[in-house]
This record gives C-alpha cells, sequence and structure tokens, in this order.
C-alpha cells in the first residue's frame, strides 16, 4: 500500500522591502525590518545598491537570518559604483526606469527558491515598486519616512485641501492652518516641494504617491513617529486615511545607557572616546549623508568648536574632508586634543551615549527622532526639505533645543551651544529631553502604541498567509 505524499510546510510570510537608494532611505526601513523578522516573519530588503550605502554587519547579502538583503540586479540596474548614481536626479530616473523589471524579477526568483513575497512594503518616493506590487496581486504598504506633520502638509497640498500661498508671495505674509498641527509660515514651507524649482521628478513622484483616492491608497500607511509625539496630526490626517505610527524606528541596541552588545558600536572608534569623556560633556556635530558644508561654513564650525572649549565629536564625511584644513582642524582640538573628526559614525549609538550633551543637527527626520528617542537636546541649523519645520517642533514646540542661522556662523555655534548646554534654561531642556526618551522608549516596548501598530500588521500578514 502506498503512503500518500508528505505534506510540504506552508512557507512562512515573506515581507519584501524596497527603499530608494539614499541612506536617510534606507536605514529606517531596515530597522523596520528587523523589528517585523523579531516578530517571526521572514523579511527580505532590497535597493539599487550603490557606493556610499551602509548595511549593518549583520544585514548581509542573502544570510541565513529572518532579515535578508537581496539587491535589485536585471533590468539593466547600474552596478553600484557606476559614477552616474552620484547624481540625485539622474539616480532617481535611473532607478524608475529599471527598477520595474529588477523588482519583478526579485519577486520571481524568491518564489522559485520557495519564499514566495507575501506583502510589498516600499518607501515614499519609489511608488514604481506598489505599482509592481499591484500589478502582481501582491498586498502593499508604504513607510513614509519624515514626520506625520510634512505627509499631512504634503496631502493636503496634493489634494488642494488648504490654501498654501503662491511661490511669489511675500515671506510672512500667509500662515498655513492645516488640522492638528501649529501654524506654518511661508518660511517654513518654502524649502518643501510645493515650492522648490527643478525637482520635477520628486514633485511627480510624491503625487504619485499620496494622489491616489482613498480607497486606492495602500492599506498600511506607516509613519516613523508615535502617538505621543504628534497625536494632533496623526488624528488629523486620520480623517483622510489609516496612519500607523510605528516609530521611533531606531536599533533596539542604541541603548539610552551607552551600552551595545553589537560590534558595530565600537567599529567606527567612537566608543571608546566617548567612554573618556564626561557625562553630557560633548558637542556631536552631525550632518547627516547629504548635505554639503561650503569651505567657509566647515572654517565657522571648526572656529565655533574651538570657542566653546568642550569636546567634540564632528562627523566630516569623506566627500567634504578637503574643506578642513589641518590648520583649522587643529586650532578647534585644542592642545589637549579635546575633539574628535571621524568620516562617519553609528549616530544613534553615538547620541545614546551618556558622554553627549549637545547635537548640532540639520534637523532631518532620523535625526530629529533619534535625538528625541534618546533624550539629547538640540542645535538645530536646518537646511532644506522638511528640515525647517522639524526645527521649528525641536525649539518651539517641544522646547528641547536653540535654533542656529544657516550657514553656521563660530559666534552663533558658540553661543547656541552654550544655551543648550549651560545656560539658564539648559537643565529645563534636558529634563524635556529625557522625558521625550522615555516616552518613545515606551512606545516600542512590548504593547507600546507603535508596537501595536506593528503587531496589527504582523498579524494581519500572517492571517493572510495562513499562520495563526
Amino acid at each position: 500500500m502506498t503512503s500518500p505524499p508528505a505534506q510540504q510546510p506552508r512557507p512562512r510570510p515573506h515581507v519584501l522591502l524596497v527603499a530608494a537608494p539614499f541612506q536617510s532611505h534606507v536605514n529606517p526601513l531596515l530597522r523596520l525590518g528587523r523589528r517585523l523578522a523579531a516578530k517571526g516573519l521572514l523579511v527580505t530588503f532590497t535597493t539599487a545598491l550603490r557606493a556610499g550605502i551602509r548595511l549593518a554587519p549583520g544585514d548581509a547579502d542573502g544570510n541565513g537570518g529572518r532579515l535578508r538583503v537581496e539587491v535589485l540586479r536585471g533590468g539593466g540596474i547600474w552596478t553600484p559604483d557606476d559614477p552616474r548614481f552620484r547624481v540625485a536626479g539622474d539616480m532617481a530616473r535611473h532607478v524608475q526606469a529599471a527598477g520595474p523589471a529588477a523588482l519583478e524579477e526579485l519577486v520571481r526568483g524568491q518564489a522559485e527558491a520557495g519564499r514566495p513575497v507575501t506583502c510589498v512594503v516600499a518607501n515614499a518616493f519609489v511608488p514604481w515598486a506598489l505599482r509592481v506590487a499591484g500589478d502582481l496581486g501582491l498586498p502593499r504598504a508604504m513607510l513614509w519616512i519624515q514626520s506625520c506633520a510634512l505627509l499631512s502638509v504634503y496631502y493636503h497640498h496634493v489634494h488642494a485641501l488648504a490654501a498654501f500661498p503662491d511661490a511669489d508671495a511675500p515671506g510672512g505674509s500667509v500662515a498655513v492652518a492645516l488640522p492638528g498641527i501649529p501654524d506654518l509660515e511661508y518660511d517654513d514651507l518654502k524649502p518643501l516641494l510645493i515650492y522648490v524649482s527643478g525637482h520635477d521628478l520628486w514633485r511627480q513622484m510624491l503625487f504619485e504617491d499620496l494622489g491616489r483616492d482613498r480607497e486606492a491608497m495602500p492599506p498600511w500607511v506607516f509613519v516613523n513617529t508615535f502617538e505621543e509625539l504628534e497625536h494632533p496630526a496623526i488624528e488629523g490626517l486620520r480623517e483622510h486615511f489609516p496612519v500607523i505610527p510605528i516609530g521611533p524606528l531606531i536599533d533596539p541596541d542604541d541603548k539610552a545607557d551607552g551600552e551595545s552588545s553589537s560590534p558595530a558600536a565600537a567599529a567606527d572608534g567612537c566608543a571608546a572616546w566617548l567612554d573618556a569623556r564626561p557625562p553630557r560633556s560633548v558637542v556631536f556635530v552631525a550632518f547627516g549623508s547629504l548635505v554639503n558644508n561650503d569651505s567657509d561654513e566647515v572654517s565657522e564650525i571648526a572656529a565655533g568648536l574651538a570657542a566653546t572649549g568642550r569636546p567634540f565629536l564632528w562627523v566630516v564625511r569623506e566627500d567634504n574632508r578637503a574643506l578642513l584644513s589641518a590648520d583649522a582642524l587643529a586650532a578647534a582640538c585644542g592642545r589637549d586634543r579635546r575633539g574628535k573628526v571621524v568620516p562617519w559614525c553609528a549616530q544613534g549609538r553615538v547620541l545614546a551615549h551618556p558622554a553627549v550633551g549637545c547635537f548640532v543637527t540639520h534637523c532631518g527626520w532620523n535625526s530629529t527622532a533619534e535625538a528625541l528617542a534618546v533624550g539629547v537636546p538640540v542645535v538645530a541649523s536646518p537646511r532644506w526639505s522638511d528640515q525647517r519645520i522639524n526645527a521649528r517642533f525641536l525649539v518651539d514646540v517641544h522646547g528641547v533645543g536653540a535654533r542656529a542661522p544657516t550657514p553656521l556662523t563660530r559666534d552663533a555655534l558658540r553661543e547656541r551651544v552654550e544655551e543648550v548646554m549651560g545656560g539658564p534654561e539648559a537643565e529645563a531642556m534636558a529634563r524635556r529631553a529625557a522625558s521625550w526618551r522615555e516616552k518613545a522608549r515606551a512606545a516600542v516596548r512590548g504593547g507600546g502604541s507603535s508596537d501595536q501598530g506593528v503587531q496589527a500588521f504582523v498579524d494581519q500578514i500572517r492571517r493572510a498567509g495562513g499562520w495563526h
């Protein structure tokens, strides 16, 4: 008598993450992926990898863990070292053209390998990935990597739900009122895609991401924020479509006590240097992966740090390193070598170190969320995009920092650092920052407001895949 064939085990629910090839887009999506993997899902991350994109040591191509990395290939995707990747617009147009075929090939390959994709989660600004998922009949979700306030601004603009000033309106003449958001002045808005000229490609992708009717929006729109931080803005936007706060998206080992078991915590050489500094004594300066300070501003920052007399850790990327002269560096560090300049660091882990007392930042949303999550006061020097709005919230709404001019000058930097670290309001700023740290940690802890959003998504994906 012949035995019936053994039943094959049901494939594990498999989420495919698709990011635009910018470090500030890669980081939060990877962090979301690690959370999903920790809850038992198989997770694969993909992007059109280009030189300069850093992945954590554990996120290796095709590794055996639940969080895997599969680089987009085929479809004519450029190799990572292709110099054409260095121009953001060229890169975006290329990935938009070549990405769909490469993504379809990747999805087919996963199915052939016994790992059929259950759901696709894409960053904003890669709308082609959601189109491909829809064409393949796969459930879709979008991760908005900036604040809910900015998402609300763009959504109201795209759907003409609020009156925005004309591009040539006199500065300060018109304020925009949106649900759950303090009135925004024209100066807060003018760095945005609403007004910035020469960004038609990015504006087109924004309209494709957010211009859908409510019924056509992805059923899950994740936002890298948390209820306690942006409750009014979240509730105001939920009138139009479901918003799921899942932030702050920080790595689990970016601990508030500065301890980490991760090898990456020491890989940048900063951990031991910070360990030797007193608590809340170090000025940490970093402007993200895209901001380019000119030579004059680099010199002013060096002189301003020298004038504080405080130890500092300054990230000067390799592509900007030539702007910092040896004389300026020597003057900033002083005879006691109180400063350290590095080309890169694990920013979340540095911010979490107890020696850091102040963060001089461009106020990108990743940096903003990381500073709030570890309770570090800021000196805000915003540049473009959402950064002025983020600075407005950090300084005027949350009261955890001081505003500095852009570009930075030596006197302004010295004065604002002293205001944040030693001025009459410094202790109050530190207390408010510490309070946000506790609220952020509670949100991502098991059962917290953000964890509930992640868990609800996992439960739906497991049910869709036949896992209970």
